[in-house]
């Protein structure tokens, strides 16, 4: 008889996108997908660990489970992010935690998975495209460095090929995905500026890798304005949305495809974080208020039709209250038709466990939380 799974999802677009995944790499083992639970020979959790929350939510789930199934509780399946956080978390405490708390499961590392099974896509007028996976940027606030690893990116032969593939499977639209996706490729580039070559893409054009300096800091411009330029090239493609993006690296060149294409998406999600530069520069953030609200007025000033949304966090370790005052203006300033608001959390391994005291009581995160969401709905329905 044949095995069925249950998958559940937690967290963001891309692991939802990876889910996609997971589910072909089993069905590629015999399994068949189980319409509810209780039919399940096998539970898959793909978890999510940006908040302390989203991980304690995986916990609640399979101890309820477990009550309400009793002896027909399936065998377990844990993989996605806190997966992967568990390993490289240093120390080795948050591995001890997930084992002691799930002493009976099975771990799966998304990378086992890898990118060759084919996602098994819902049915619709949307396809994602996970473009890379990991992020090099370290913010202080941010696990995703240890959950995913470090930023490593698809071939880009390989992404526009399934794009065309599935503008050929009846996809009208194509949301490509990436922790950062501004910075897809830079990896390659980085490989070809320490050989001195040039990196040459699938049409032949060559791109020459080279060093920006930036305030303290060093970028090499990417490779993403070339790959979002040949995906909104596909015939029959009447829509391309990408997520997410860091100021640091939005480059004019990616502006300026933005402007030609207009099957590109005239909603950009543009995770500003806070509005004080102090306390960017305390989450590793590499660029100011002032670039920030230039970066958006370039862009204004080339696409008058785009809007925006953002994520802010609230309480960081440090935050005073004007320097939420700070977020509060810049909330204001650009009119967001959408602003993802979050209280500060510590996540294990990151910079601010380790150098920052979380000082703010979890009143006064929430009060600044309620405080600036009225504001943001206030200005959004202006």
């Amino acid at each position: 008889m044949q095995k069925k799974f249950f998958l559940k999802t937690f967290g963001c677009q891309q692991n939802v996108a990876d889910s996609e995944r997971i589910e072909s790499f089993y069905r590629s083992r015999g399994f068949s997908r189980a319409e509810t639970l209780e039919e399940a020979d096998v539970l898959i959790l793909n978890t999510c660990v940006i908040r302390d929350k989203a991980e304690e939510k995986v916990y609640g789930m399979i101890k309820s489970l477990r009550t309400r199934l009793g002896k027909k509780f399936p065998h377990i399946v844990v993989t996605g992010c806190l997966v992967g956080a568990a390993a490289r978390v240093p120390g080795g405490k948050m591995m001890k935690r997930l084992t002691t708390r799930l002493p009976d499961v099975e771990f799966l590392p998304l990378e086992e998975v890898g990118f060759e099974y084919t996602p098994k896509r819902a049915l619709g007028k949307t396809a994602s495209i996970i473009i890379s996976n990991g992020c090099n940027n370290y913010c202080a606030f941010c696990i995703v460095p240890f959950s995913r690893g470090k930023e490593r990116s698809r071939a880009f032969a390989d992404i526009v090929s399934e794009a065309r593939q599935v503008v050929s499977d009846g996809y009208k639209e194509i949301v490509l995905l990436g922790q950062n996706v501004n910075s897809y490729g830079a990896d390659f580039l980085q490989e070809k500026l320490r050989e001195g070559e040039s990196y040459e893409l699938p049409n032949g054009k060559k791109v020459k890798p080279i060093m920006v300096k930036h305030l303290s800091r060093h970028r090499i411009p990417t490779l993403f304005p070339y790959l979002l330029k040949a995906v909104a090239e596909i015939p029959g493609l009447k829509k391309v949305t990408f997520i997410s993006s860091n100021p640091w690296d939005f480059s004019d060149e990616l502006i300026d495809v933005m402007a030609k294409y207009e099957n590109i998406d005239r909603g950009l999600h543009l995770p500003v974080q806070s509005g004080s530069n102090e306390v960017l520069k305390r989450m590793n953030r590499w660029y100011t208020r002032e670039e920030y609200l230039d970066l958006i007025d370039r862009i204004r000033t080339k696409i008058p039709n785009i809007t925006f949304t953002t994520d802010i966090i609230v309480g960081f370790p440090g935050e005073t209250r004007e320097q939420f005052e700070e977020s509060i203006d810049i909330v204001k300033r650009v009119g967001f038709v959408k602003t993802f608001i979050a209280w500060y959390s510590p996540r294990p391994g990151t910079s601010a466990t380790k150098g920052l005291e979380d000082d703010l009581p979890i009143e006064e995160k929430q009060r600044r939380f309620h405080e600036l969401d009225r504001i943001a709905f206030k200005k959004r329905t202006l």
